[in-house]
């Protein structure tokens, strides 16, 4: 079979929904940790979602997977049927969680083109040692464990119930299973059926019979529904539990055959299609949809009107209609248009095919636009272990989680908040002996919130701990090197963003966790990375607060083009605050000779564009350009061009590798005539 399949589409589908199904777990199990229960309804949903990885991992052929959910199955089914009161739940939320790791490990390699070949047989034994000891035995009693590892007269595992149920005398059946609209892979769910009745029945037959080398046999499935014939010595109930307790089999359609028939069980494949499907899979369908509940029929339909779409897609179609903005100003921005006089019927055609290629770019961006919720729910994880590693209680208060942002800047988010809260949780919260000195209250509380405010969405998170020590930090500013400025001159701001350079750190010991100086400059060089920046504020003995500005998305910007020469750069809108003609006497020089502009009786560093990037210009004398004041982090300076070229919508391309290095320059982008621009970083200028 492995050389007649080709796996990568099936492994991506496998990878994608169990990654979704262990999210879900994971949020279920620390919501339970939580509230120290485990509710009926939240050991159904644990157990129906080990069961359906379980059968998605053994139809993929992962047995390591497929024998750990197992496990987990058969000690939440011992939870939901014996219903203990005095059981410790914490060890049953911390066995979840370390399968969860192991799933997430498994996962992760399989992402990685890796062998996926870890053993679980340490884990496997410690569920079974603790279920054991639930039901009152000594995981030390072999010939006790032997005879209730395995739940083999448990009815949810339907296998080993219809197999338990007795032999008698074998009858022949021939069925037809429809699956639930959108499940996909129907071909290979149909094979994990096959493989599974191998275990309960003989001379089996199904139709289609090339369901692994054929992929077209998805289509006939879907629309015929997959025919099996079979004998086997359990009855029609049994066998109808069997097909319909297995995942996404939504009807059966299972008759006994009569064995005195000429044509039972013919080998032939078209003798079997003509025998056996002619009088079921032809019967019209609304027979099998009648049949099923309504609460299934709404399900359905739900489903179908969700479907799962490749990322890589979503970035091409996205780069498309980049494309078509550029072809749109490269029509209507056509100099060869200026010779013509009368183009009223144009511009009124070229205004309907902007409004077009903006609502296609709005719903382009909103389909690209992922909430938060999976990336701040990690978080709740990272909150749980550090506390309990260190020894400390920490509650996370979680706020506008539904917030979107642009799928491409969301990857870069999860590291910097994971540094940030392991920041919080070591550095700022005390031990509890010390908050309750201050009299603060036992447990310590870290918020973490977003909100979108304009063109960006802000991400905090606060902790009301001990806060920074601003003296300890300016020392080790002062040991670095690192003051660029008098000390009198900056701002509690400016001195705790130290804390983000590479190799900063005030812990006088190393633990697991910080002392090493890593961690919050991945935070800047991720955040920076997506044109944002960070902001960190604190208050002595009440917390610190870290805030990450980001903007929606980074393929297409509002920007204003400007002309230096014969060169054209474009400053992206936000980041401009006015411009204005300046005059000659409102040009200054600071005591070391740089040049600068008095504005509203304000000083602001002046900089040449022209002489910065090189470029040959006619136009030297301030008075004869343009200023552009523009602005990053409450930071501002002016820039000297010769003239403003206007407004547009720009595509953000990357740059060449070779350009990259180029200070104050974030990108580039197509202008409507076709020549290529430089899209300036303002933050880059700005500190440079």
């Amino acid at each position: 079979m492995e050389k007649s399949i080709s796996r990568e589409p099936m492994l991506d589908m496998f990878i994608f929904e169990t990654l979704q199904l262990i999210e879900q777990l994971e949020q279920n199990v620390l919501s339970c940790e939580t509230n120290n229960q485990l509710t009926n309804e939240s050991i159904n949903e644990i157990f129906r979602i080990m069961h359906t990885i379980k059968g998605s991992a053994a139809m993929m052929m992962f047995d390591n997977i497929a024998g750990l959910t197992h496990s987990v199955e058969d000690l939440f089914y011992f939870l939901r049927e014996d219903k203990q009161q005095d059981i410790d739940y914490s060890i049953v939320f911390d066995i979840m969680l370390e399968s969860i790791d192991f799933i997430k490990r498994i996962i992760g390699k399989l992402e990685n083109g890796q062998e996926a070949n870890e053993n679980t047989y340490e884990l496997t034994e410690k569920i079974k040692a603790y279920l054991l000891l639930l039901k009152g035995r000594s995981p030390d009693n072999t010939a006790d464990s032997s005879n209730t590892m395995n739940f083999d007269s448990e009815p949810q595992f339907y296998i080993s119930a219809v197999k338990a149920s007795g032999a008698g005398k074998q009858s022949s059946f021939h069925a037809v299973l429809f699956f639930e609209p959108g499940c996909a892979m129907e071909n290979l769910r149909a094979f994990n059926i096959v493989h599974k009745l191998n275990e309960l029945a003989e001379d089996i037959e199904y139709y289609p019979a090339d369901i692994i080398e054929n992929d077209g046999s998805i289509e006939e499935i879907k629309s015929k529904g997959f025919a099996i014939s079979f004998r086997t010595d359990h009855s029609s109930e049994e066998m109808e539990s069997f097909f319909l307790n297995t995942d996404l089999v939504q009807y059966v359609e299972l008759n006994e055959i009569d064995e005195s028939a000429e044509h039972y069980l013919p080998s032939n494949p078209t003798v079997f299609k003509q025998i056996i499907l002619e009088d079921i899979i032809e019967e019209p369908q609304p027979k099998a949809a009648d049949k099923a509940p309504p609460e299934n029929s709404k399900l359905s339909e739900a489903r179908q009107s969700i479907i799962s779409v490749n990322v890589n897609k979503l970035d091409q179609l996205m780069d498309l209609v980049g494309e078509l903005v550029i072809s749109e100003a490269m029509v209507t921005l056509n100099p060869d248009l200026n010779e013509i006089v009368n183009l009223d019927a144009f511009h009124k055609a070229a205004r309907q095919h902007r409004k077009i290629i903006n609502e296609l770019q709005d719903v382009v961006m909103s389909v690209r636009m992922v909430p938060l919720t999976i990336t701040f729910q990690k978080m709740r994880r990272l909150v749980r272990d550090m506390s309990k590693k260190l020894n400390k209680e920490v509650e996370l208060e979680v706020v506008g989680e539904e917030t979107e942002v642009d799928k491409n800047i969301i990857e870069h988010l999860s590291d910097p908040l994971m540094h940030l809260i392991r920041n919080a949780i070591d550095h700022g919260i005390e031990s509890r002996e010390e908050r309750l000195a201050k009299g603060k209250a036992e447990a310590g509380r870290i918020r973490l919130e977003a909100k979108n405010e304009g063109g960006d969405v802000w991400i905090s998170v606060k902790d009301d701990g001990a806060g920074l020590n601003r003296d300890k930090i300016l020392e080790r500013v002062r040991e670095m090197g690192l003051l660029n400025k008098p000390e009198l001159d900056m701002s509690d701001r400016e001195i705790f963003t130290h804390i983000l350079l590479p190799g900063f750190s005030t812990r006088d010991e190393v633990s697991e966790f910080s002392g090493r100086g890593v961690g919050m400059d991945v935070v800047l060089q991720n955040i920076e990375s997506v044109g944002g920046k960070v902001l960190v504020d604190s208050v002595a003995g009440n917390g610190t607060t870290t805030t990450l500005k980001i903007p929606l998305t980074l393929a297409i910007i509002d920007g204003m083009g400007i002309r230096v020469g014969e060169t054209v750069f474009i400053i992206p809108i936000k980041s401009i605050r006015e411009s204005f003609r300046a005059k000659e006497e409102e040009l200054i020089y600071d005591p070391d000779g740089n040049e600068m502009i008095m504005v509203r009786g304000e000083c602001l560093p002046l900089l040449k564009l022209h002489e910065r990037y090189l470029i040959s210009n006619h136009i030297k004398k301030v008075q004869d350009g343009i200023i552009v004041i523009v602005e990053n982090d409450s930071r501002q300076i002016c820039l000297f061009a010769d003239a403003l070229l206007g407004e547009q919508q720009v595509v953000v391309k990357a740059l060449p590798r070779y350009l990259k290095k180029i200070e104050g320059i974030s990108g580039c982008t197509l202008l409507g005539n076709g020549r290529a621009s430089l899209i300036l970083d303002v933050a880059g200028l700005i500190n440079h």
